[in-house]
């Protein structure tokens, strides 16, 4: 997005590009601890500011495929509401990530909750480090997983 050319969306501030983030699932249900990662599914986004809607979406992809020739038709404009979560800072290698999730996990049931991780609400990572530039041992990642309450 640029507020140089002749398309200025209507509300447009600058911005910073929010991290890479990540939904994370398995069909079938299936052990995450247990299973080869080649078996994930999984999307990547990246959050948008408050004015980009479909419109303007719509308008960058065409953009985006026209000027840089970048195959667009895959993307999507998603609004996600994610609801009730617990998530936690994660320091390390990703392949780490299972301590944190145990510790997550955990919290959970001492407090009253049920992971709630489901064919709509999915594992949520947010990476806020860039592995290319950062020791694997002090990437950060914000790991996010939907609950309910018991009652």
């Amino acid at each position: 997005m640029s507020k140089k050319g002749n398309f200025v969306p209507k509300g447009y501030f600058d911005y910073l590009i929010p991290p890479l983030e990540g939904f994370w699932w398995l069909k079938n249900n299936e052990n995450y601890s247990s299973v080869d990662k080649s078996k994930y599914c999984w999307i990547s986004l990246i959050r948008l500011p408050e004015f980009v809607d479909e419109k303007v979406f719509q308008w960058a992809c065409r953009e985006v495929a026209k000027k840089k020739n970048i195959d667009t038709k895959n993307t999507k404009y998603l609004k996600i509401i994610e609801g009730l979560c617990v998530q936690c800072l994660h320091v390390g290698a990703f392949n780490d990530e299972p301590k944190t999730l145990k510790l997550m996990n955990e919290f959970i049931e001492e407090n009253g909750f049920q992971n709630d991780v489901n064919e709509i609400r999915r594992h949520h990572e947010i990476y806020l480090s860039d592995p290319r530039k950062t020791e694997e041992s002090n990437l950060k990642t914000v790991l996010r997983i939907p609950v309910k309450k018991l009652f």
